[in-house]
């Protein structure tokens, strides 16, 4: 299986993509929060954070879970891994965050829920991605992605360079091999992988002032060695969009939104359950 390697991943890592990473957890929480108590987060509960970056959601789980839980967070930067750490011991929090990629995932129903947010996107092989993610959960644990669809991404009134970053992301993540809408074939996938009990939800923060106006202009520099790179942008045509989006931002007058967000989850089905019930439901035949 390949999975997103630092070399691979559109968006810049380190201490500046831990920025990012952290600015886009606050405006992202309150959404996030909502679907984890959903699916059962709670006290006690044994939790997996794929690609858990700088693990903003990660140590919320681990303060969800506490005492009795545990939360483990998996990701390939070491930087962003190493400031995890730093802020679980700052926060007293018991948290194993692990160095690697998805594709390093081989644990078998070990988890009560395994989540992951903004990963599979940037993935050659997502759906291998997932199925190591069903594998890791315990038998009736459930697995939980939110991921986007960048088309469903939107400003008012229209700006031309919102509409040229809209652009440049989605060419520049696919030539890195990844799917920049892969939202909407979330549900086929975890039927694919065999999950029970599938629910979906689609959500759209959306932003007339404050941090969420800010993250546009924000990737698009974070994108912006990945789109020169490519030969898809001049540093200089860049500079023009993020002045475009400043303005934009900044004035009472616009609203922007992230991009459309699919929040998919199921249950790992428990086969010895499920025979039991037969079981117990089949009609008796007597001698």
């Amino acid at each position: 299986m390949t999975s997103a390697k630092p070399r691979d991943y559109v968006l810049q890592g380190g201490d500046r993509g831990a920025e990012r990473l952290r600015l886009l957890a606050a405006v992202k929480w309150p959404t996030t929060k909502t679907l984890l108590e959903r699916v059962g987060l709670r006290s006690g509960r044994h939790c997996l954070d794929v690609g858990c970056g700088a693990g903003a959601v990660t140590l919320q789980m681990a303060e969800a879970v506490k005492p009795t839980g545990r939360v483990t967070g998996l990701d390939f930067d070491e930087r962003c891994v190493g400031l995890a750490r730093l802020q679980a011991q700052q926060r007293g929090l018991d948290v194993e965050f692990r160095i690697g990629s998805a594709s390093d995932l081989s644990e078998d129903s070990a988890y009560d829920l395994v989540f992951s947010r903004f990963l599979l996107t940037h993935l050659l092989e997502p759906k291998s991605t997932l199925e190591r993610m069903v594998q890791a959960a315990k038998r009736g644990g459930v697995v939980v992605v939110e991921d986007i669809q960048f088309t469903g991404h939107f400003c008012y009134p229209a700006c031309a360079g919102f509409d040229r970053y809209v652009e440049l992301y989605q060419e520049v993540v696919r030539r890195k091999g990844g799917d920049p809408n892969i939202g909407p074939r979330l549900l086929e996938m975890f039927l694919d992988a065999g999950l029970a009990e599938i629910e979906v939800e689609v959500i759209q923060p959306s932003y007339r002032h404050g941090p969420g106006k800010e993250i546009a202009s924000i990737t698009m520099e974070h994108i912006r060695e990945a789109v020169v790179g490519a030969g898809l942008a001049s540093d200089e045509e860049i500079n023009d969009i993020v002045a475009d989006l400043d303005s934009f931002a900044s004035n009472p007058r616009t609203m922007m939104s992230l991009p459309r967000i699919f929040q998919v989850w199921g249950k790992r089905p428990d086969w010895r359950l499920a025979l039991l019930f037969g079981v117990l439901l089949s009609p008796i035949e007597w001698p």
